[in-house]
């Protein structure tokens, strides 16, 4: 006889028959993201992680975790946290796969989260004003104000050196305030010293030319990813294994070299002296650089810092080889584009602007941006056959041709007989073009920085001063 209790008993036979066969009462971590066909990246907005510019978004960690996303063959999503807190709140709340946000690896974090491998070092620095306060050592700090943001790193650190070394330590944390917020307050008088990752200073520092390194409060640390302490490994795992990849090492050099490889080029004096030019010259030619870039499709302030570099924006700039005029060009090129007169400085400019635009078609579409412009300006510098030479031997090097991070590094063996003597167009000077690409990127840099920089301000609409923020002094610890 059939009933309702043999029909359950079936229908119970058939579900273990089922989780018998799968192995699983439910998909991992990894197998869900796939089947969502996303993953969610929490980060925070700031030079080192994640930003938008003319481009699009972009950023040190979006680009690895795009790579990543690409790797387990889904789809990038991003959520950008309000401050540190909020990012492990929302890993600890599963609403994000994992955090990518130039964190470092501490005793603290390790017990909100678990941490993939690292992928970068960064030193925690002391950064004062030149000409104010500057300390030597730990015990110096107690003698300024100190400002530092809420639930990071260096807050971290400060508590271990209060409790440590220095109990009379006193420091202001904000959770409004980001690393260029907190350089512009040192910068301004408004405190006397931050605490900053070290890649986060190398990357504002052109822009605070008054600023510099007192010491570094740490040796190296790991900065690495972080995913929700959980039985489940596998997207923990899955990032670790993308990591350990060669093609990921590969990735990585690329990154670094995009973001941070042209950094050490501008020093206290160039950065002083380039923000004083940009005061007095720019605006004069800023209008024949923006017309000259939407012709030839470029960004203005990319053909500005070309022409600073070439002539620090001077129209009767002369070399001892004849070179002439605010983009100093040769007499055959400007003869080639039909420019009657190299030292007007809009017919230089258009010039110069229509020969990177050649020289950059030239290369092809095999050649991605921003490699492609890079090796262009290489081209304007050194000459389209010395790079073409560069090109070939850095493809029998075993280099990529069509990455600036592999050619950069075989331009300057055109100066050594070894190797120029099998070029099609022999010597060259080249380290030259490597200084001038590498130049041109940080004014660039500096030059975006001004453009596009949007003070924060609070609903009163006035700047956030000291006195405004919360005191936040922390005891020692017991």
């Amino acid at each position: 006889m059939r009933g309702p209790t043999s029909l359950v008993l079936k229908s119970l036979i058939a579900v273990m028959c089922f989780l018998a066969l799968t192995g699983s009462v439910r998909p991992t971590d990894l197998e869900e993201a796939r089947m969502r066909g996303h993953i969610v990246m929490v980060t925070r907005n700031s030079p080192t992680t994640y930003y938008e510019d003319r481009s699009g978004i972009t950023g040190y960690e979006y680009e690895l975790a795009q790579a990543f996303a690409d790797h387990l063959g889904v789809e990038l999503k991003v959520k950008v946290a309000d401050n540190l807190a909020d990012i492990f709140t929302l890993l600890d709340q599963g609403e994000a796969s994992f955090a990518a946000a130039g964190l470092t690896i501490t005793a603290e974090r390790q017990r909100w989260a678990r941490f993939s491998q690292p992928y970068q070092q960064v030193r925690e620095r002391v950064v004062y004003r030149r000409g104010g306060l500057r300390p030597k050592q730990a015990l110096d700090l107690a003698q300024g104000k100190l400002v530092v943001s809420s639930d990071s790193s260096h807050a971290q650190i400060l508590r271990s050196l209060q409790l440590n070394e220095v109990p009379e330590l006193t420091w202001r944390e904000s959770p409004e305030l980001e690393i260029n917020d907190l350089l512009q307050m040192v910068a301004g008088g408004t405190i006397d010293f931050t605490v900053v990752h070290s890649n986060e200073f190398e990357v504002l520092q052109a822009y605070f030319p008054n600023l510099a390194v007192a010491f570094d409060i740490t040796g190296e640390q790991d900065v690495a990813w972080a995913f929700e302490h959980s039985r489940d490994n596998s997207l923990h795992d899955a990032a670790n294994e993308f990591f350990a990849q060669q093609d990921t090492q590969a990735l990585l050099a690329t990154l670094s070299e995009r973001f941070y490889g042209h950094l050490a080029q501008l020093n206290y004096v160039g950065a002083k002296r380039f923000l004083r030019q940009t005061e007095k010259k720019l605006d004069t030619y800023k209008p024949h650089f923006q017309q000259a870039a939407e012709i030839h499709q470029f960004d203005w302030r990319l053909l500005a810092a070309m022409g600073y570099q070439e002539s620090h924006w001077n129209p009767r700039a002369r070399s001892f080889t004849g070179v002439r005029g605010l983009m100093m060009l040769t007499r055959n090129t400007a003869r080639e584009l039909g420019i009657k007169n190299r030292l007007d400085p809009l017919q230089s400019i258009e010039g110069g602007s229509r020969y990177l635009a050649k020289l950059r078609k030239r290369l092809g579409e095999e050649v991605q941006e921003p490699d492609r412009t890079w090796m262009a300006m290489a081209a304007y510098n050194v000459g389209y056959g010395h790079l073409r030479d560069a090109r070939k031997l850095t493809a029998k090097r075993g280099g990529n041709p069509n990455l600036w991070l592999d050619v950069k590094d075989t331009l300057p063996l055109l100066s050594q007989k070894r190797y120029y003597r099998h070029t099609t167009h022999g010597y060259a000077r080249g380290q030259e073009p490597v200084d001038y690409v590498q130049n041109i990127r940080r004014y660039y840099d500096v030059l975006v920085w001004q453009d596009e920089q949007h003070p924060v301000f609070p609903d009163d609409g006035q700047p956030m001063m000291l006195s405004a923020m919360p005191m936040t002094v922390i005891p020692p610890l017991l």
